[in-house]
């Protein structure tokens, strides 16, 4: 028995010391030097940088709203506290300025700043991983041509014992993967770089992709949708009820393109900021290849009631100046509030008036009975830059109480998507707060 003990003993200081030389361990910064010898030089590279950093949206998560670009600062409210996206210019003191080429590609490949210390996935390192080398080197490169802003960004406000960054490497090992991506040789060049820009550069995932009980992606349930800082991302898998399966080719290039499709509305939100930031600046030939890439998603059936009518019945008998009778009859202070602030842009019959960005007809947002992106959109507005200029919402936050704005959605919900909604006060007050 005493034998036993002992080697039970023995078992267990064996596999602390594992864990020690595990979580003590400094990372290795990989060989950077074949990357480096293929790529081009000067503005070359500069410019091909751009361009990636846009793919990648590095600069919607590291700028806060006014702020300069890259220089951090933005919160991500989270379940288990907040996290502030750092500086990411070439400020020596506050950015990284002082971060080699190994250094860089460590980070967005395994999720390790210069230090060594871990990164928390709040920061898309495991889409990243799948990221080329030679890609990231292009982003650098870029980010070190731009101004330095000397800009700390906030501390980290998380509980124990996620305010540990060594828990990291347990999640690391399960959830990051190992490589860059490769091509699926029986799949077209289109349709792995749409794999490509979606999965490494773009990581919609991260939006799009309910998160399992260890706050990873959820791979059963890929493109499913998901609700993130109080707005919702929704399905984008091939499903045709609560997917773009019944999306046409050109409304989705046009949707990502222009922020805005044919009987599908615009996006709003981290969407539309997304579309703003960088999808609208990639060129036809890359949005083709996501259009290609992400039609051949698996379908997944989701819970969400953002199902689309396209043609309710408010609407069929709505003209663009004025609603049905019946509609006028039953709309009470939600219809009356539309029509003092709403009515002029989008029109009653959700085809929008002064401009197409304005249409409401087919959108997910006016077609979702819990209301969340629409409580979002009237609270904080929303905005487009387009090839016809500047499209702005203002924000009604300050202009609506919390039961305007409730009987102001619950009316938007019931004409433009024919759904009988219970948006309360409550719920504008919570949205509030997201």
């Amino acid at each position: 028995m005493k034998r036993l003990g002992l080697i039970i003993l023995a078992a267990a200081v064996v596999i602390a010391a594992a864990v020690a030389v595990f979580l003590l361990k400094p990372a290795s910064l990989p060989d950077v030097s074949v990357a480096q010898a293929a790529l081009p030089t000067g503005q070359a590279l500069i410019d091909r940088g751009e361009y990636l950093a846009r793919a990648a949206d590095c600069v919607a998560c590291h700028t806060t709203s006014g702020g300069k670009p890259y220089a951090g600062g933005l919160a991500f409210k989270l379940p288990f506290g907040t996290l502030y996206a750092p500086n990411i210019t070439s400020d020596k003191e506050t950015g990284i300025g002082y971060w080699s080429d190994a250094e860089f590609v460590r980070a967005l490949h395994q999720g390790i700043d210069r230090q060594g210390h871990n990164l928390y996935p709040a920061f898309p390192y495991a889409a990243y991983a799948r990221m080329t080398t030679e890609d990231a080197l292009a982003i650098k490169a870029y980010l070190f041509s731009l101004p330095a802003v000397h800009a700390d960004a906030p501390k980290n406000d998380l509980v124990f014992p996620f305010n540990q960054r060594y828990v990291m490497r347990f999640w690391n090992l399960l959830f990051v993967p190992d490589g860059a991506f490769q091509p699926n040789t029986s799949e077209s060049a289109e349709w792995n770089r749409g794999a490509y820009l979606v999965e490494a550069m773009a990581h919609c995932g991260e939006c799009h992709t309910p998160r399992n009980v260890f706050y990873a992606l959820d791979s059963g349930k890929t493109f499913a949708g998901a609700e993130l800082q109080g707005w919702k991302a929704y399905n984008i898998s091939s499903d045709n009820r609560t997917g773009i399966g019944n999306w046409t080719d050109e409304q989705l290039f046009d949707y990502l393109s222009k922020g805005h499709a044919e009987g599908r509305g615009s996006p709003t939100g981290s969407m539309g900021e997304a579309v703003d930031y960088s999808l609208r600046h990639l060129t036809p030939e890359d949005i083709k290849a996501i259009v290609a890439y992400v039609k051949t998603v698996p379908p997944q059936v989701s819970s969400d009631q953002a199902i689309v009518e396209a043609e309710p019945a408010t609407l069929k008998a709505s003209t663009a100046y004025a609603p049905s009778g019946d509609a006028a009859a039953q709309g009470g202070l939600g219809l009356k509030l539309f029509q003092g602030a709403c009515a002029s842009c989008h029109g009653w019959n959700g085809e929008g008036l002064q401009t197409p960005y304005a249409a409401l007809r087919g959108s997910r947002t006016v077609n979702d009975p819990e209301g969340t992106n629409l409580i979002q959109v009237i609270l904080k507005g929303a905005h487009m830059t387009t090839a016809t200029g500047a499209q702005s919402m203002p924000a009604f936050a300050n202009a609506y109480s919390n039961v305007e704005i409730a009987a102001l959605g619950n009316y938007v919900l019931a004409h433009f998507g024919g759904k009988q909604s219970a948006i309360t006060p409550a719920d504008v007050a919570k949205a509030r707060t997201q």
